[in-house]
């Protein structure tokens, strides 16, 4: 069996970044940059106050106090016409264009009017006090969002503010998926005796929008081979074909047999827990990946392979993975050969460190703790007996 780093590399490999589109900013968010992006224009593109006050010559306030006459009024979106002279002020207001020949904002609080004439009574306001010099922010033709960055609120401010009303996005992988298997019924069914509801097509329908993706549900196949051979079919134009169920090596795991000669298969059962087997290969001209059924282990499966696939076709430069480590609460048995994944809860104890304490029973049927987990605690193959307090490594989940 391959290890889960050899199947992780094999996932991607040869994947190539999919085409671009242009998505204006309102439909952006969380999207991936297919090209760096570069400001049309400077920010600000003069100096301009940064309070409401009075714009001045700094050598007319070094001696306080001082009266000045006003000699005129410039609001934000105006520019005054002229040139500030001696003993001279001009009312200003915050994001105003400071006039010629001022060097200085003295602040509104610092002074008292009297109809034109304003005395400056307190406040230091040397030269360029209260300014904003142009492009103290950014100029133009710097590029200040880079290919492969997913679209924050925050860098989609910046990208109006460089006045890009749309941005080049990688276009969203097409993710087909199907579910699998004679038991399984639709959530909102009521199931027979024997039956269970389809579960893990929920979860990871979810995945794939939180990664980035788009998806086709295909339903849900009978453990039929050419019920399965004529719902997969209706994956033409994906970008990635999932199934769930029907990868183990019962008599009722159908979906080698049914997906060929179509599906060629790179790999085949990973050395970990949950999850082991798991199908990779080619199925047509798109990537296949058979997770397993039991709801937790395809949950898992999916953070591990078909995250890293996603990112790698939008070209995205984050980590797939958040990783980090702590300390357990509670002892651990020795690891067998097969890499684990065990979901746990975080805290934090008073001295500020990360405590873990993995969820009694472990079962990868079990969808509540995978629910209520933080993270997963990772334990590499032949990892020896783990006392409380020892250090281990995470797979954070958010």
């Amino acid at each position: 069996m391959l290890s889960v780093a050899e199947a992780q590399a094999k996932v991607v490999e040869g994947l190539k970044t999919l085409p671009s589109e242009q998505v204006s900013l309102g439909a952006a968010l969380n999207r991936v940059l297919a090209s760096d992006i570069a400001s049309t224009r400077t920010q600000p593109p003069a100096d301009v106050s940064a309070m409401d006050g009075y714009a001045v010559r700094a050598q007319d306030v070094a001696n306080l106090p001082i009266a000045l006459k006003v000699v005129g009024e410039v609001p934000a979106g105006a520019i005054y016409q002229g040139s500030l002279g001696k003993g001279e002020a001009i009312r200003i207001f915050t994001g105003a264009v400071v006039p010629k020949g001022a060097t200085t904002i003295v602040i509104q609080e610092n002074t008292k009017r009297e109809g034109d004439t304003v005395h400056v009574i307190d406040g230091a306001a040397p030269a360029g006090r209260h300014i904003r010099r142009a492009g103290i922010d950014f100029k133009k033709g710097d590029k200040l969002l880079k290919a492969g960055r997913r679209l924050t609120p925050r860098d989609l401010a910046l990208a109006a503010a460089m006045n890009h009303a749309s941005v080049p996005c990688v276009r969203r992988p097409r993710i087909a998926i199907l579910a699998t298997g004679d038991e399984l019924v639709p959530p909102g069914t009521e199931p027979g005796p024997a039956q269970i509801i389809s579960s893990s097509t929920a979860g990871l329908l979810g995945h794939v929008l939180e990664w980035g993706g788009t998806v086709r549900e295909l339903g849900i196949a009978h453990d039929k081979i050419e019920h399965i051979k004529v719902k997969a079919t209706t994956a033409d134009g994906c970008d990635l074909f999932v199934t769930l169920g029907g990868a183990s090596v019962g008599d009722h795991d159908l979906i080698q047999k049914a997906l060929s000669p179509e599906l060629k298969v790179t790999f085949w059962k990973i050395a970990m827990r949950p999850g082991k087997p798991l199908i990779f290969g080619r199925y047509q001209s798109m990537p296949f990946v058979g997770l397993p059924g039991n709801p937790v282990s395809a949950m898992v499966c999916a953070l591990l392979f078909i995250k890293p696939i996603i990112y790698r076709l939008l070209g995205a430069t984050e980590p797939a993975w958040r990783t980090g480590r702590a300390r357990l609460a509670t002892p651990l048995p020795a690891n067998d050969a097969r890499q684990d994944y065990l979901r746990c809860h975080v805290r934090t104890d008073a001295d500020g460190a990360d405590i873990v304490e993995p969820f009694p029973v472990q079962d990868s049927s079990m969808l509540k703790p995978l629910a209520q987990a933080d993270a997963l605690i990772v334990r590499p193959p032949g990892d020896p007996a783990k006392a409380a307090g020892d250090v281990v490594s995470l797979l954070h989940l958010a």
